[in-house]
């Protein structure tokens, strides 16, 4: 009889902390469960609240004003202004000297370093040099900005456009913000000349 009696209450004792524990996980459920990737996000925001994707979206949102200044460079030579070309010349050094490219792979980081210290010198020139010469270094500066994008994205929808006639027609591409084409190497002479061939987003 004690015997049953004792094992009745010790029955009712580990029915009572199951309990306890099911009514714990329920009140918190980050115990019942693991992290999902939609909370790994939320927690990834800044005082902003704004998200951001560990590696992947701070490598964008550092490229970004990289690319506004390239833009920059972009539409001052299709106006033919030099002055405005080596003002964003500038900057865009200053940008790629404040390039972070951790969360990159080491081999991303690599081609990362590569891209950035040509595309710096090629953005230093077109900071000092008469427009001839800043359309020379931006047609590399182009390439080196399509090769930087390839690896770490973009927020802003771009546009792959090629000049057929530029450089003895030899060819250029470039990088746009719109769908109409406004050749940075033709300037006024020829601002429409150019086709796009692809659209990155």
């Amino acid at each position: 009889m004690i015997k049953s009696t004792m094992y009745t209450i010790a029955l009712a004792a580990v029915m009572m902390i199951t309990v306890s524990c099911k009514d714990a996980n329920k009140n918190d459920p980050e115990k019942s469960k693991p992290m999902s990737n939609e909370m790994h996000q939320e927690n990834e925001q800044d005082h902003n609240g704004s998200e951001r994707m560990r590696g992947e979206n701070s490598g964008k949102d550092a490229s970004s004003a990289i690319i506004n200044n390239y833009l920059k460079i972009k539409n001052a030579l299709v106006a033919d202004n030099q002055e405005d070309a080596a003002e964003a010349g500038g900057m865009l050094v200053t940008d790629f000297e404040n390039f972070d490219k951790n969360g990159y792979s080491s081999e991303e980081q690599q081609e990362l370093t590569d891209i950035i210290e040509d595309a710096k010198e090629h953005a230093e020139h077109i900071a000092e040099s008469p427009i001839a010469h800043q359309r020379e270094h931006f047609d590399i500066l182009s390439k080196d900005m399509i090769d930087m994008i390839a690896i770490t994205g973009t927020n802003i929808k771009l546009y792959q456009d090629y000049c057929p006639m530029y450089n003895d027609n030899k060819g250029a591409q470039w990088l746009s913000s719109t769908e109409e084409i406004k050749n940075p190497y033709m300037g006024s002479r020829m601002p429409g000349c150019g086709k796009m061939q692809k659209e990155i987003n």
